[in-house]
């Protein structure tokens, strides 16, 4: 596209107030963003109670929503909501995938897809996961994680959640600590909603392996898939590998 490297599109949950400003920390120069909501229905956005319910109004506004953000012509589409894979399963995402490629004709991705290809990337089959979710989610989290191939060494919910998007990269720092044991290989902080990206070189730091968020996966993967390889330094190691 003539003026830019890439063009990518995200498909974002309603009331999420940390995806825009942490994928555009993360975005070199030349890459335009473009940002579409979906529709969750009923309901408090980012509240735990009710969360299928909510994820289940996302999936069936994908239809229209991604019709809209194929209109800017993106290079990719991501769906920017990890939880959306969990609550799916590894068959349904599929095919709501090559459903809504089809339809537009563009590359469309999700959140977990990105960190499974991050995942393969480093080189990473024991995995320690962190999540603000309900402790339901993340067991769908971990068992989505598991269809995949990967092994599971550790997972937990980070306690006193209120709102997701109320939460800090200090709570989402302190959850990678308590999730990490010596037998996992890196450490994924699922969600989209939960700040990370300034917290990924320190843990990196901290722990002496890998961090990875969802957020840090999209961009990777995103970027990567629509062959723009510039390393993003201070992320954490994904954003600086190819």
């Amino acid at each position: 596209m003539i003026g830019w490297r890439a063009r990518l599109g995200f498909m974002v949950p309603p009331g999420n107030p940390t995806i825009e400003p942490e994928m555009m920390a993360l975005a070199p120069s030349g890459v335009s963003l473009h940002f579409h909501r979906m529709d969750a229905g009923d309901g408090v956005p980012g509240a735990l109670d009710n969360q299928d319910q909510r994820t289940r109004a996302m999936i069936d506004s994908l239809d229209a929503g991604v019709s809209l953000l194929a209109m800017v012509k993106p290079d990719i589409i991501v769906v920017a909501h990890t939880a959306t894979s969990y609550y799916l399963g590894r068959e349904r995402e599929a095919a709501l995938l090559a459903r809504l490629s089809a339809a537009t004709g563009i590359r469309i991705v999700t959140a977990f897809g990105s960190v499974a290809a991050a995942l393969e990337r480093l080189g990473v089959r024991r995995v320690a996961l962190g999540a603000p979710y309900s402790a339901e989610t993340t067991a769908q989290g971990r068992a989505h994680l598991e269809a995949h191939g990967f092994t599971v060494v550790k997972s937990d919910n980070l306690k006193g959640v209120a709102n997701i998007y109320d939460e800090t990269a200090e709570r989402a720092y302190r959850l990678a600590r308590d999730v990490d044991v010596p037998e996992a290989e890196a450490v994924f902080l699922s969600g989209t909603g939960m700040p990370t990206v300034a917290v990924l070189d320190m843990l990196e730091h901290d722990l002496r392996k890998p961090v990875i968020s969802s957020a840090s996966a999209m961009m990777w993967h995103a970027l990567r898939r629509c062959g723009v390889r510039q390393p993003i330094p201070g992320h954490g190691r994904l954003l600086t590998l190819d």
